[in-house]
């Protein structure tokens, strides 16, 4: 595909636009004022606003649809030039802070969730994406402005940090290279700002690749969505799992360079009958002895057509019991955007069939 004024690192645009300083500018325009057109960059010369529009398209792909969630969830659907649809979500972690006085004390706090595909390969069971069926990859300039897009929509400042978890639509790994790219532009001090430690890929376990980041030591975070305790149930809900079954992820995990004050994430979708029991729980803490570990439990969040049950709450609850009885950290992600269409995929079936 055409490389965009998105797919470019700081550095590589200072390497072909001359002079170099308005290579910053440039990146000044985009992700601190979130500009999308050329015409609104009032301090660069006309003459290179049209070599930049023949040479790095800036118009690459529009919101057609929004739907807001009563807990503040917000669900997008981006269209790019191809007429190609990916989902992302912005997820309102504390609300704003104010003293009495009206005088705000603490800003609210975000976190993304952002799309590396078009649709996925994984073909897990759960995930209403597998249904679509894999399409194309996402170039790092399309991972890269749906966080531009969504910090514009949401009026987030420009200073304004927010944690962004690449686990939308798609695997992260298996497009390697564009979200590397995208990593690298996405932190940049000149541009979005956004510090590597603050970014997680959540990965469905694809070991040589995460063997492959680390060697990068890109100081990114780890999500590993792991969802069963065997290899039997975790190739049913996971088809992936059988070329890299769980033992391979967690000697991948092991190798993976953390930050020493963070922990390797472990997301644990639960569902009704299938991994709620205790004695999954009680596999789980031997799985992860010696791994310094967080477990996120998920409530699986239903979908039309699907035959997986969401848990009960005294489920979940006798789940994370265990494992805090075990000196496991674990904590139930309580689910948002129930009420919109929460899991990913859902938004992008609906518009497809044309529903409201």
């Amino acid at each position: 595909m055409t490389k965009t004024i998105y797919d470019f690192t700081l550095a590589e645009l200072q390497d072909t636009i001359k002079p170099s300083f308005r290579a910053k500018q440039i990146y000044n325009w985009i992700y601190k004022k979130y500009v999308t057109s050329y015409d609104d960059m009032k301090n660069i010369p006309k003459d290179l606003k049209a070599t930049l529009t023949e040479n790095y398209p800036i118009d690459i792909c529009k919101i057609i649809r929004i739907e807001e969630s009563s807990d503040g969830t917000k669900k997008y659907l981006f269209q790019y030039k191809d007429g190609k649809t990916a989902e992302a979500v912005v997820l309102l972690m504390k609300e704003k802070q104010k003293d009495e006085d009206g005088n705000i004390i603490k800003s609210e706090q975000y976190t993304f969730c952002i799309s590396s595909q078009v649709g996925c390969k994984v073909g897990c069971t759960f995930c209403l994406t597998a249904k679509g069926g894999f399409v194309r990859d996402l170039t790092a300039g399309e991972i890269v402005t749906q966080i531009s897009y969504l910090k514009k929509d949401n009026n987030i400042a420009e200073n304004k940090s927010v944690n962004i978890v690449y686990m939308g639509m798609g695997e992260p790994l298996d497009n390697f290279k564009n979200l590397v790219q995208a990593i690298k532009i996405i932190s940049d001090p000149d541009g979005l700002s956004i510090a590597t430690r603050r970014q997680t890929i959540s990965t469905s376990g694809i070991s040589t690749k995460i063997e492959k980041l680390g060697q990068l030591d890109l100081v990114v975070q780890l999500a590993i969505s792991l969802h069963a305790v065997d290899d039997d149930l975790r190739s049913e809900l996971i088809p992936m799992n059988k070329a890299y079954n769980i033992q391979s992820i967690i000697e991948a995990v092991k190798k993976f360079p953390i930050d020493t004050r963070k922990k390797v994430m472990f997301e644990y979708l639960v569902i009704k009958d299938k991994n709620d029991d205790v004695k999954s729980a009680d596999k789980l803490v031997k799985l992860l002895n010696g791994i310094d570990a967080k477990v996120n439990l998920i409530f699986f969040n239903p979908f039309p057509g699907t035959s997986y049950e969401r848990p009960s709450k005294n489920s979940m609850v006798k789940f994370q019991e265990y494992l805090l009885s075990k000196n496991l950290t674990c904590t139930i992600r309580e689910s948002k955007g129930i009420d919109i269409s929460a899991a990913c995929g859902q938004l992008k079936e609906k518009e497809q069939n044309g529903n409201s």
